[in-house]
C-alpha cells in the first residue's frame, strides 16, 4: 500500500466524481486519496530484494561476477542497491533515493525511494516507499580458493642448493617487510626450499620480480594445460614458476674462476663470502679487496662453497699483528673500510696438547687479541674437491680462512632483547639442525649493521635489559633500531577490528 501520495493540484474549484470533496482542477478530476486506491504506480517494482555480501573480504557482490568494496550507506553502496531493481524502475521517474539507518549487524539494507509517474489524462503522481535488502552471506571465489588451499592457478618454487637456509631467513624478512605474502593462497616449507601458491599468474610474476630485485636468481617458467572450452576458445592452465638462488650463503669461502678474478680486480680466487642480498658480497682475506657478483655474472662464471658450515672448527688466537701496509697490485678493485688486515697465529682448541700452529692472513684484524676463540676453516687438513682448486698452485692456498669472532651463545641468545616474524607456512620434515641455523642468522643480523637495515627487528618486551658488566665484547643490536611491535587488543576496537587487523 502506497504510504504517502500527492498531485500536482492547484485552487480548489469543484467536488472529486469519486467522494465528492472539494478537490483543485486536475486533469483526472479526482481527489488524491481516490486515485492512490485506484492506482499504484510502484507496482512492480520489488520491495524485498537479496544482495550477496562476502564476510572473509568484506565486499559485496555486483552482477555479473564483480565483488566491490562498499561502507555502509555510501554511494557506492547505494549504486550498487538501485542496479538491482534497474528495469523495474526504468518505467517510473526516480526522484530521490536514501537510507534508512538499521543496525550493522541486522542483515538488513533499507532504501527510501521517491518516485513520479504520469497516469489517467496526464496527472503526475508522486509517491514514497521503502525497499528492503537482504543481506545474504555468499563466498566470493579468491576466499574460496583461499580456504579450499589446493585451488591453485599459480605456483613459485624457490630453492637453493646448499645445507644452510641464511638466505632463506633473510628471504623471509624481506617478504614480510614489504608484504609480498599477502597475495599467497598458501606458503608451503620443505627440506630445500619454500613452495608459494596463487589464485592468479599476474600474483605470481609480481612474486618473481620480487625474488630477482633481493636476491641473485634465475627462474623457468612452465604451465600445464587444465581444461579447454573448444566452444569460447578459453583456456585453463596451471603455472609453475622454478626458481634456483645462487648456492652460495653468508660465511661460505669460495674459489673462483682464474677469469672471474682477474675481471673483479685481479683478486685472489679465495674468497669469504660476507654477505647475500641482491648480489654476493665477496671480500680477500689477504688484500681486504672486495667485489660484488650478480646473478647473471654467477652463472656466467660459477663456482661453488669449498667447506660447507658443519666443518668450521674452532682456533684461539695465539698472536695477532696488524698489517699497516697493503700492497696493491696493477688494476686492484675497491679496499674494505670496515675491516682490518691482520697476521695471525691460530691454533685448534682441539689440539691443544700439540705444539702444531697455523699462519695465516685474515679481514678480522680489528676484532681478534691473543686469547680470542674464532671459527674458521683448515684447508690444509681437508679434501677439497674442486676444479678451481684443483688447478691452483698449493702455495696460493692458505692453510686456515678464518670466518669470524667466536662468542658465548648461551649468552648471547639470554641477552637478546629482541625477535622477528615469521611467514605463516606449512612445514614438513622438520630438522632439529634449523633451530641452530635460526640463532646463526640472528648472530649474523647482531654483527652486520648491512643486513640488518632491511630487516624489521622488534623490541621483545619479556626479556628484561641487563647490565654490561658481564659483557664480553658480543655484538648487540641498539635499541634505536627497535621497532615497538603493534598489538590491537579487542577491547579497543571489537571483534571486527581484530580480525581486519590480523
Amino acid at each position: 500500500t502506497p504510504s504517502q501520495t500527492t498531485s500536482t493540484l492547484e485552487e480548489p474549484g469543484y467536488l472529486c466524481c469519486e467522494c465528492g470533496i472539494p478537490v483543485s482542477p486536475n486533469p483526472a478530476n479526482i481527489c488524491v486519496a481516490c486515485l492512490r486506491s485506484k492506482v499504484d504506480i510502484s507496482q512492480g517494482i520489488p520491495k524485498q530484494v537479496s544482495i550477496s555480501f562476502c564476510k572473509q573480504c568484506q565486499r559485496y557482490f555486483q552482477p555479473p561476477g564483480t565483488w566491490i568494496q562498499c561502507a555502509l550507506e555510501s554511494r557506492e553502496l547505494l549504486a550498487l542497491c538501485l542496479k538491482k531493481i534497474k528495469a523495474p524502475l526504468s518505467k517510473v521517474r526516480l526522484v530521490d533515493a536514501g537510507f534508512v539507518w538499521t543496525e550493522p549487524h541486522s542483515k538488513r539494507l533499507k532504501v527510501k525511494l521517491t518516485i513520479q509517474k504520469e497516469v489517467m489524462n496526464g496527472a503526475i503522481l508522486q509517491q514514497v516507499f521503502v525497499v528492503d535488502y537482504v543481506v545474504q552471506s555468499q563466498m566470493c571465489g579468491d576466499c574460496h580458493r583461499v580456504e579450499a588451499k589446493d585451488f591453485w592457478k599459480a605456483v613459485i618454487q624457490v630453492r637453493q642448493k646448499t645445507l644452510h637456509k641464511k638466505t632463506f631467513y633473510y628471504l623471509e624478512q624481506l617478504i614480510l617487510k614489504y608484504g609480498m605474502h599477502q597475495n599467497t593462497l598458501r606458503i608451503k616449507e620443505i627440506h630445500d626450499g619454500l613452495d608459494f601458491y596463487y589464485s592468479s599468474k599476474q600474483h605470481a610474476q609480481k612474486m618473481v620480480e620480487f625474488l630477482q630485485c633481493t636476491v641473485p636468481c634465475r627462474y623457468k617458467a612452465s604451465q600445464r594445460l587444465i581444461s579447454q572450452d573448444i566452444h569460447s576458445n578459453t583456456y585453463n592452465y596451471k603455472s609453475t614458476f622454478s626458481v634456483e638462488i645462487v648456492p652460495i650463503c653468508k660465511d661460505n669461502v669460495v674459489c673462483l674462476s682464474p677469469k672471474l678474478a682477474q675481471s673483479l680486480g685481479n683478486m685472489n680466487q679465495i674468497c669469504v663470502c660476507i654477505r647475500v642480498t641482491s648480489a654476493i658480497h665477496l671480500i680477500d682475506p689477504n688484500t681486504l679487496q672486495v667485489a660484488d657478483v650478480d646473478g647473471s655474472t654467477f652463472w656466467s662464471h660459477p663456482f661453488n662453497s669449498l667447506c660447507h658450515p658443519k666443518q668450521l672448527e674452532e682456533f684461539i688466537v695465539m698472536d695477532c699483528s696488524i698489517v699497516r701496509d697493503i700492497k696493491r697490485g696493477a688494476g686492484a678493485g675497491m679496499i674494505s673500510k670496515k675491516h682490518t688486515l691482520g697476521e695471525v697465529w691460530v691454533q685448534k682448541t682441539s689440539e691443544m696438547n700439540t705444539d702444531k700452529q697455523y699462519f695465516c692472513r685474515t679481514h678480522l684484524g680489528h676484532l681478534l687479541n691473543p686469547g680470542d676463540l674464532v671459527l674458521g676453516f683448515d684447508l690444509a687438513n681437508c679434501n677439497l674437491n674442486d676444479e678451481h682448486v684443483n688447478k691452483m698452485n698449493s702455495d696460493r692456498v692458505p692453510d686456515v680462512v678464518l670466518i669470524k669472532k667466536s662468542y658465548n651463545r648461551t649468552k648471547r641468545q639470554r641477552r637478546r632483547n629482541w625477535k622477528l616474524k615469521e611467514l605463516a607456512r606449512e612445514r614438513e620434515n622438520m630438522d632439529t639442525d634449523d633451530e641452530r641455523q635460526y640463532q646463526d642468522f640472528l648472530e649474523d643480523l647482531e654483527e652486520d649493521e648491512t643486513i640488518r637495515k632491511n630487516v624489521n627487528i622488534y623490541r621483545d618486551s619479556t626479556i628484561p635489559v641487563e647490565s654490561d658488566t658481564d659483557d664480553e665484547g658480543a655484538p648487540r643490536i641498539s635499541l634505536a633500531e627497535m621497532l615497538e611491535d603493534l598489538h590491537i587488543s579487542q577491547d579497543a576496537t571489537g571483534e571486527e577490528g581484530t580480525s581486519m587487523m590480523t
